[in-house]
């Protein structure tokens, strides 16, 4: 397993940072590489990437959910197997820390020396530069999804 975690301080409010982490569906918008990703319930998501030329679709399920604090998603079938966890630290009413943590099991030997050449860890900390050019444009958050993730 190759793990990762980055940060980054952005200048919103701790709840526009995490109601906007939970409009999956605008991923595309901030992460390299993410295609689409659709809702399919209040768990569970279809994600579309593309890296490196090489498409693939997964589905994840939403774990863990703690309203301002923390979001956790893991992959339940295709052809990635991960699991992440986003968390949100007030750092003052208009400041919020951000932390990703990218628990990835690399398949094949590509996908292994991505992990262990700092690929992956490049693209998550450009993936949160990204967000926090995003939602430091919009000043303020898009959805609200702040409850547990809906029971299956």
């Amino acid at each position: 397993m190759h793990r990762v975690k980055e940060s980054v301080d952005v200048a919103v409010p701790l709840h526009a940072a995490y109601h906007q982490w939970t409009v999956f569906e605008e991923f595309p918008r901030f992460m390299e590489g993410v295609e689409s990703v659709t809702r399919l319930d209040g768990r569970h998501n279809h994600w579309r990437t593309s890296i490196g030329g090489v498409t693939r679709e997964f589905d994840t399920e939403t774990v863990d959910q703690e309203p301002d604090e923390r979001i956790a998603w893991r992959t339940t079938d295709g052809e990635v197997d991960q699991e992440d966890v986003v968390t949100f630290q007030r750092l003052d009413p208009g400041h919020t820390r951000v932390a990703l943590a990218v628990d990835l099991r690399p398949e094949g030997a590509a996908r292994a020396a991505a992990g262990a050449t700092g690929t992956v860890g490049h693209r998550v900390k450009a993936d949160l530069r990204r967000f926090k050019e995003f939602i430091e444009e919009r000043a303020r958050e898009e959805g609200d999804r702040r409850g547990r993730p809906d029971p299956d």
